[in-house]
């Protein structure tokens, strides 16, 4: 590692102003502080700087997002080889290999998108390039079906980087969380690609891995199964273990609980947002299938779509949730509730965490306003005391 920082050290001067390669400054920084800790110091005034930096934050999102791709993968080649009834006579690997090479193009896109698109935006403004889309890079391609097409998907992280993202400042200061917006851009723009019943199980057809799929197959997630009034032939075990149709990232609870164990002991996420929108989600689902309004339990609720996802990977974003400690619990129990809501009286739109959370964001600084005024009048009660 010695050699790759001595070469970085040589070359830094052709990037610094005056530099041959001055005009490039921003590229240089951000390949610089991927590899290494920037060793800059704060030279005046008094400074408290915190030893998790937004770079750390990051890679613990990643890492804790691992389980939940890795299952995915092999969820993917599950769902294809059991519609093509070959799932006895082939290995795990096989399974595996299959779903990795279906996800590892999204991935690919994803990163060269909008990674591309912030270099690019740095350039022109002459900043610093931000880690914000390590970890939105790797959530679009978790939250879309399989079958999202590659070009579709370009568009939406593209749309995402742009609209909900760069003009509002870059990270650290977007309203939306990033990974939803593209998602939601997809689901409005071309909404037969991300719903019914055709887009959730990998063809061979397209990935050009084999046989394909018969032209009349189709395969509905729960939520929607649920929506049209058949019943769910999915066991309870099989929607803990992520054994169903769904999006990339998100059928597998026990994956998800890896991953939010993972955030909460590093101290990335908070536990009163993830709690709160469990609460949130299972309290209203309990009211709606005590007044027999819901077509499934309570409990299926919560393990079902992407609500276990939403609440561990996007409903703690440090930067579009509630920041405030009691904040984050109206913050969870809004989420909670909203998702609910949606899917039981909305049987167009079955999933709701996507919306739900969208919606959250928008009334978080609202929220946290409220209680930081709430937190002025208690104490100036005191002082009058």
């Amino acid at each position: 590692m010695s050699i790759l920082r001595n070469y970085l050290n040589k070359i830094k001067p052709h990037f610094d102003d005056g530099g041959r390669l001055h005009a490039f400054r921003s590229v240089y920084d951000g390949m610089e502080t991927f590899l290494y800790v920037p060793n800059n110091t704060s030279v005046s005034g008094v400074n408290i700087h915190d030893s998790i930096d937004s770079k750390r934050i990051m890679s613990f999102v990643v890492i804790a997002l691992l389980p939940a791709l890795l299952f995915g993968m092999y969820n993917i080649g599950y769902q294809n080889y059991m519609a093509a009834g070959e799932m006895e006579t082939v290995s795990f690997v096989s399974v595996f290999a299959y779903g990795f090479l279906a996800v590892l193009p999204k991935i690919l896109v994803s990163y060269i998108v909008g990674l591309g698109i912030e270099f690019a935006w740095a350039q022109w403004k002459g900043e610093e390039i931000q880690e914000g889309f390590l970890v939105s890079g790797i959530l679009i391609p978790l939250v879309v079906p399989v079958g999202c097409p590659l070009w579709m998907l370009a568009v939406a992280v593209a749309f995402s980087v742009v609209f909900a993202k760069e003009i509002f400042g870059g990270t650290g200061m977007n309203i939306f969380n990033v990974a939803l917006v593209a998602r939601a851009f997809l689901f409005f723009s071309y909404p037969s690609m991300m719903s019914g019943d055709a887009i959730w199980v990998a063809d061979d057809k397209i990935l050009g891995l084999g046989n394909a799929l018969p032209d009349t197959f189709t395969c509905a997630t729960p939520l929607a199964q649920a929506a049209q009034g058949t019943e769910i032939p999915y066991s309870m075990s099989d929607m803990v273990l992520g054994f169903i149709p769904g999006s990339i990232g998100e059928t597998s609870v026990i994956a998800i609980v890896i991953g939010a164990f993972i955030l909460l002991v590093t101290g990335v996420a908070s536990w009163k947002t993830m709690l709160s929108v469990f609460v949130g989600g299972a309290a209203t689902a309990f009211v709606f299938e005590s007044a027999g309004a819901s077509a499934i339990h309570w409990y299926e609720h919560l393990v079902l779509g992407g609500f276990a996802f939403g609440a561990v990977f996007m409903a703690t974003d440090p930067v579009t949730s509630a920041r405030t400690e009691k904040g984050k619990y109206v913050f969870g129990l809004l989420i909670g509730f909203m998702a609910i809501l949606i899917r039981v009286l909305n049987p167009g739109y079955p999933e709701g965490m996507m919306l739900a959370i969208l919606f959250a964001n928008m009334f978080a600084p609202l929220i946290d306003y409220c209680v930081v005024q709430a937190n002025i009048s208690k104490r100036m009660k005191r002082l009058t005391r």
